[in-house]
């Protein structure tokens, strides 16, 4: 199959590239490297399966010839990471709304079925138990930029749902639970490599708030499987699927389980969320997924245990 990936020079999607070559599909990366990285993706440059350009999704006569000549999409092109979010939310929001309705537009114009990532943040501050894909949502106020990032991409979700109930568009929509792995850069606030790069440096692990909020963290190569696994499932269409591990950890015990796994002689400090990110941020306490649903469609189960994960990014910040 001839494969679209839009922000496939970023973490996620440059491995979901790897793995659809894997399999045998020719696949094409749309990226502008405003968060993604042309390291990620050199070492396909040159397999004659692949290509890349480098644009913006909002370029539509480029999207046009690239969609009409694929035959499924995987959206992943957004803005992403809290730094990003708190420095950016005008970007942010444009980047992520503006963005999905150019390429669902062109998708909807030759009917080819897509796949759009939405994340766990949909869920907003929802703590009483593991989140289901209908559960209601707890947002917080408008004046708490981290909720930008959640709305924007809740009108994605209902973008992709309208062009599925109104036009017929083949549409799969995953919500990502704390995707890691090799690749992946802290630079945009992503918990796991920031303390493994600390960890390694001695420099002191550096925890936002008491270190009592949790998350659950799941391999990049479990996810873009299941990606690519509900693209091939015709029952996954006009659905929405969450994708992570159930293994909570609070943020206090992964730095010690980094600390520990490096062999690391860093000390863990904490700071306050205004002195990390300033005014206008409001974080969650608890964000697990409930992956039932997954599971019982595709089978999916993560394969990674969490001190594998960690091995893995040390092992890829140490070349």
């Amino acid at each position: 199959m001839k494969i679209l990936i839009t922000g496939g020079a970023g973490f996620i999607g440059s491995h979901l590239a790897e793995a659809l070559l894997k399999r045998g599909d020719k696949v094409h990366v749309v990226d502008n490297l405003s968060t993604g990285s042309l390291g990620n993706i050199e070492h396909m440059v040159g397999n004659p399966d692949f290509s890349y350009t480098i644009d913006t999704i909002l370029n539509e006569e480029i999207m046009d010839g690239l969609i009409k000549d694929c035959d499924h999409i995987y959206h992943l092109a957004a803005a992403v990471g809290v730094k990003l979010i708190m420095d950016k939310p005008l970007e942010t929001i444009e980047t992520n709304v503006t963005g999905t309705a150019a390429v669902l537009k062109l998708a909807n114009m030759y009917k080819k079925k897509i796949l759009i990532t939405s994340t766990s943040e949909i869920y907003g501050n929802h703590i009483k138990h593991t989140l289901k894909e209908d559960d209601n949502r707890v947002l917080g106020p408008i004046r708490k930029w981290r909720w930008a990032y959640a709305s924007s991409k809740t009108i994605d979700e209902f973008l992709a749902f309208a062009y599925y109930v109104e036009k017929k568009l083949p549409v799969v929509i995953v919500r990502l639970f704390n995707t890691v792995g090799p690749k992946q850069t802290g630079a945009y606030g992503m918990v796991l490599p920031k303390f493994v790069e600390s960890a390694l440096l001695s420099k002191p692990i550096i925890i936002y708030g008491d270190g009592k909020q949790t998350r659950c963290f799941a391999h990049v190569k479990d996810a873009v499987g299941a990606m690519i696994e509900l693209m091939k499932n015709p029952k996954a269409i006009g659905d929405v699927f969450n994708i992570g591990s159930e293994d909570e950890i609070s943020m206090n015990d992964l730095a010690k389980k980094v600390k520990k796994i490096t062999d690391s002689n860093s000390g863990i400090t904490h700071i306050s969320y205004e002195e990390a990110y300033g005014d206008g941020f409001e974080d969650m306490r608890r964000r697990t997924p409930n992956i039932s649903k997954i599971k019982k469609l595709i089978g999916y189960r993560p394969t990674f245990t969490l001190d594998e994960i960690i091995s893995e990014i040390i092992e890829y910040f140490k070349k």
